[in-house]
């Protein structure tokens, strides 16, 4: 957990330069990197646009705009990949930027599994909602279709934590610093998810097998 932290401290560093150097087109080439599955957190990056948006800097519709536009982007460019067959390609080499062939696996099961469905609500998880892209791509699903679902999910997403960083305001350092256990929360209720999935795949077998005797 401590490592955790000491990540997370790291990336509001990296997020607050950036965002602070660049201003929203910052804020779009954070959402594009992380959205197309370098560990970028989404969270850290809205929460403090929002709070430049309490400091007078931008505008909330401006900043969930921008933030939507990259996070759009960034889930483009990681369906391409898949699209194109590159998805070993990037288990064979993405731990340099920190894609890791498990998180890739776990999208593409939670695709297998739940379809056009996943593509939402991946984008709803921290994270994992920037790996079912890959698959999505891989499976060839439809490009507008592929957006369509996309946005769906990222939109409000994108709004809440913008929002969240707007209203926190003066209170933004005494928060962030927290946000790993969003990351842990958000990984109990994955395997929980998971489990209570092969647990219904292995009663359905069981069911099955009962009936062929």
């Amino acid at each position: 957990m401590y490592e955790l932290a000491s990540v997370t401290n790291e990336l509001v560093k990296l997020v607050t330069h950036i965002i602070t150097d660049l201003g929203l087109p910052g804020v779009f080439v954070l959402l594009v990197a992380g959205s197309a599955g370098i560990p970028i957190s989404s969270e850290v990056v809205m929460l403090f646009a929002g709070f430049d948006v309490y400091r007078g800097h931008f505008t909330l519709v401006t900043i969930i705009v921008v933030g939507v536009l990259g996070d759009l982007v960034g889930a483009s460019i990681a369906y391409a990949i898949g699209y194109a067959g590159r998805l070993e390609l990037v288990k064979r080499h993405g731990s340099k930027i920190h894609i890791t062939p498990e998180r890739l696996e776990r999208a593409e099961q939670w695709f297998e599994r739940r379809g056009a469905a996943a593509i939402v609500i991946s984008r709803l998880l921290p994270l994992v909602r920037a790996y079912t892209s890959f698959p999505a791509g891989a499976a060839r699903m439809r490009y507008p279709k592929f957006l369509a679902l996309t946005f769906a999910g990222s939109l409000p997403w994108i709004a809440a934590w913008g929002i969240a960083g707007h209203a926190l305001g003066s209170h933004y350092h005494s928060v962030v610093g927290q946000l790993h256990y969003v990351d842990i929360a958000a990984l109990v209720v994955i395997v929980a998810v998971i489990a209570y999935l092969l647990a219904v795949r292995a009663r359905r077998r069981g069911t099955r097998a009962g009936e062929a005797t």
